[in-house]
This record gives structure tokens, C-alpha cells and sequence, in this order.
């Protein structure tokens, strides 16, 4: 079984590198925890918080081309039951440049908001808490 003390990285291409890593810092709260430039062709920046076990790095591969997301069911989904904090988070990825679209998937919509990225990727954030 991988320990609880493991971290979390999920990546994935972007051709707007500046702008997604924006997006993402801006809009869920996120730091800047490191970023690199031309290793063996690719331009790179890794967000999050330096606390929590998981982080997000986008990529760009010079002289590449990756587009859109390739469903609207590529999801980021994070469980926030506190409402305060939750309506707090979605008015700010809004202000970050994320569009709030309708999900693919109707359950997100029921007690929460589905938030789509430059890239056509989404994030839900969900009012309530998650269980097994």
C-alpha cells in the first residue's frame, strides 16, 4: 500500500502554460512550489501548498500542440462542506478566468459547481463532505 506520507502529483499538457498556472494559483488558492524551463524540452511549473500531500504540475513541450481536454468529464473535484467557504472558493475561481458550465455528469450540479479552465478542463468544487 503507498503511505499516507506520500505526495500526490497529477500532470498534465498545457499550451498555456503563464495562463493556466495563473488560473489555477489565483482561483483555488494555490502557491507557486516550483517551475522549470527546458528540461529536455519542456517548460514546467508545479502548484499547491506546501502542507497538503497532493500538488498539480502543468507542462508545455516545445514545438508541441496538446489543444482541449479531450472529454467534458476530466474532472478535478474537491469536497468543501463548510458553505461560507465554499461560495467564497467559487466566487474566486471565477475572478480567476474560469467559467462556470453546466457538468457532463448532472450529480456535480446538485450540490455543486463545475468550473472549466482555458484548456477546457474542469473543477468541481462540491458543498459537502465526502464519504465512502
Amino acid at each position: 500500500m503507498i503511505p499516507k506520507s506520500a505526495k500526490l502529483r497529477v500532470a498534465r499538457p498545457t499550451d498555456n502554460l503563464a495562463k493556466i498556472t495563473e488560473m489555477y494559483v489565483n482561483g483555488l488558492g494555490f502557491k507557486l512550489l516550483g517551475s522549470f524551463e527546458d528540461h529536455n524540452g519542456f517548460d514546467g511549473s508545479i502548484i499547491g501548498h506546501e502542507l497538503h500531500h497532493y500538488h498539480l504540475e502543468f507542462t508545455h513541450h516545445k514545438g508541441t500542440e496538446v489543444g482541449q481536454a479531450p472529454t467534458q468529464d476530466n474532472l478535478l473535484v474537491f469536497y468543501l462542506p463548510e458553505q461560507d467557504i465554499w461560495a467564497q472558493c467559487c466566487e474566486q475561481m471565477e475572478k480567476a478566468g474560469f467559467v462556470v458550465v453546466p457538468s457532463y455528469n448532472d450529480y456535480w450540479d446538485v450540490v455543486g459547481k463545475t468550473f472549466e479552465d482555458i484548456d477546457g478542463y474542469r473543477v468541481v468544487l462540491q458543498n459537502r463532505e465526502w464519504s465512502s
